[in-house]
């Protein structure tokens, strides 16, 4: 039976996942930086907006890393594996905000208990939808990252339904872990252990809706160098 932990003192990396409320983390602060996202390119339909950075941690806080490519294999993103993709950075502003510092910290906590990395890749996405563009915010389906850890953590859902996250042991058995993730709460799981997947949104009593979430990854999925 998978259990689902409220502290990290209690994490197990092989067996469990957290979700949290991160009730300390002002979201009014953050929501305005979903606004300028640009639209991710590799994908058909305009309805996914991107950016992506690197970090570290370090005893002086938070450090930006270098630019890098984003990069996963067909064995991981059958849609857009083997193609190396490009985002913009993550605003310089957000980066400064203590509310976006402490959703990393808190993923580096349990990085520190089930990985050897010290790199997180922050990536901040909006799907939207509309009346005629449903918001697929996994259209890879059931998958893993590559990674050995994955967080999500929901900034902001609006006027939309759906979009429910689940987690399976295996693509053919039913998911282990099936909830909405709600403004503040923040999911996070072994991908050695999980397969992941976010159902569509539907707008509701709108022209349009928004999901807007940060996806964080230890480590980070960087291109090689050429």
């Amino acid at each position: 039976m998978m259990l689902t932990v409220l502290t990290k003192e209690k994490f197990n990396c092989t067996t469990d996942y957290a979700l949290e409320k991160i009730n300390s983390v002002n979201l009014d602060k953050l929501k305005s930086y979903f606004d300028d996202l640009s639209v991710d390119p590799y994908l058909e339909g305009n309805y996914r907006f991107r950016r992506l950075s690197h970090f570290k941690v370090s005893s002086k806080g938070l450090i930006k890393l270098p630019h890098s490519s984003l990069f996963q294999s067909k064995e991981y993103n059958p849609i857009l594996g083997d193609v190396v993709r490009e985002y913009p950075e993550i605003d310089d502003a957000l980066v400064e905000l203590e509310d976006f510092q402490k959703i990393v910290l808190e993923f580096f906590e349990f990085c520190k208990l089930c990985s050897s990395f010290d790199e997180i890749g922050v990536h901040q996405i909006r799907t939207t939808t509309s009346a005629q563009q449903i918001g697929n915010p996994a259209p890879e389906g059931i998958h893993r990252d590559g990674v050995d850890l994955v967080g999500i953590f929901c900034v902001n859902r609006d006027m939309i339904e759906g979009g429910e996250t689940s987690l399976y042991q295996s693509k053919d058995e039913q998911p282990v872990f099936t909830q909405i993730l709600n403004p503040g709460d923040f999911l996070v799981f072994n991908d050695h252990q999980f397969f992941h997947f976010t159902a569509p949104i539907k707008v509701t009593a709108s022209e349009r809706g928004n999901r807007d979430v940060f996806v964080l990854t230890c480590p980070g999925l960087v291109a090689a160098s050429s």
